[in-house]
């Protein structure tokens, strides 16, 4: 279909217009590009990172007790594992101070070198925890006989926990202020002002040797020797980067 000479003109007039919008475009980007770098090195930056640390100790203990059970029939293991669960249930849970839940409860099957099922295995889990090392130890080794330790654990309770970050995040503030101020005077600098900030934490705990062998002791071991939760560092950082200020034009 041929093009009349109106609609010809209309054509070569839009491809005119854009390929001004392209060229303005073209010769505007240099220039925005320019207004960023002038912008950098009007308003200098530098990033930096302050910490506060602090040991605590671990307050809390928490003790696995598991019942292992295995038979030729998938019911009878699921079945005199729930017994077991109920009856030691029964007999741990209430006790003040002390909080008690279920931990896993899982049945599985044993195969032969033929690859068929010879037999089914399945283990339940209590847990106990509480601030009170003695009482939970004594109340473990009351259904030793049935569920005995599987694994001892010590940690820092979490209200505990987050009293001190909160400390500590007022500390590591403070530091990075500090920080921030000292870095822009010592490059001639009047004052700062933050671009971000981040923050960061973590723990590492330190547990005697003594206590990991006392998990696969016996219940009765367990309860007769003094539990030491040892200490964990808490600690919590705040990094960022900050403009560098200066009154001189």
């Amino acid at each position: 279909m041929k093009l009349n000479l109106s609609m010809q003109a209309r054509f070569f007039s839009s491809l005119a217009g854009l390929g001004l919008a392209l060229c303005a475009l073209s010769m505007a980007s240099p220039a925005l590009a320019q207004g960023d770098v002038t912008a950098e090195i009007k308003y200098p930056y530098a990033s930096l990172r302050a910490e506060a640390v602090r040991e605590v100790p671990r307050d809390t203990v928490r003790i696995t007790l598991a019942a292992d059970i295995r038979d030729s029939e998938q019911a009878e293991v699921a079945t005199s594992l729930s017994r077991s669960a109920d009856s030691v249930m029964k007999e741990v849970k209430g006790k003040e101070g002390i909080k008690v839940y279920s931990g896993n409860f899982q049945v599985w099957p044993m195969n032969d070198k033929d690859g068929r099922i010879s037999e089914w295995r399945g283990r339940t889990e209590i847990i106990l925890e509480s601030t009170d090392f003695e009482a939970a130890s004594k109340l473990a080794a009351q259904v030793s006989d049935r569920m005995p330790i599987v694994n001892l654990d010590f940690f820092v309770a979490p209200q505990e926990r987050a009293k001190h970050e909160a400390e500590l995040l007022q500390e590591a503030a403070t530091a990075f202020r500090y920080r921030a101020a000292d870095l822009a005077k010592a490059f001639g600098y009047e004052s700062y002002s933050i671009r971000e900030i981040q923050l960061g934490g973590a723990g590492a705990s330190y547990q005697p040797e003594g206590h990991r062998m006392m998990a696969m002791a016996a219940a009765d071991a367990v309860a007769s020797v003094p539990l030491e939760g040892g200490t964990e560092n808490i600690s919590l950082s705040v990094q960022g980067t900050i403009f560098l200020n200066s009154s001189k034009k």
